[in-house]
């Protein structure tokens, strides 16, 4: 994966790992998920592997067809972070919202 710190590339296979194991725990291989996100099977596959960059939207649609929330996902790509993560409210979030991702 060029362009990727060592940090990023591990990040990206926590969360791809994540993903097999809900997958796998509900019985569906890699086709029947793609088709019920509307993405390509050898995306799921790259994903999986750690070697596709997720946007928070496929993030999001990968969630809902496996029926959990994405923080549910999130939490277990990377369990210590969500431990150690404080808690912030809602009124402290940025006034400048840009589009760009």
């Amino acid at each position: 994966m060029p362009g990727y710190s060592v940090l990023e590339k591990q990040q990206l296979m926590a969360l791809g790992t994540a993903i097999r194991q809900f997958r796998e725990a509900l019985g569906w291989s890699q086709e029947q998920l793609a088709e019920r996100v509307e993405l390509h099977r050898t995306y799921i596959g790259g994903v999986e592997r750690g070697e596709r960059n997720l946007c928070l939207l496929n993030i999001l649609v990968i969630a809902k067809a496996m029926g959990m929330s994405p923080g549910r996902l999130i939490d277990r790509a990377f369990p210590d972070h969500a431990a150690s993560t404080p808690h912030i409210p809602a009124a402290a979030t940025p006034e400048d919202e840009s589009d760009d991702c």
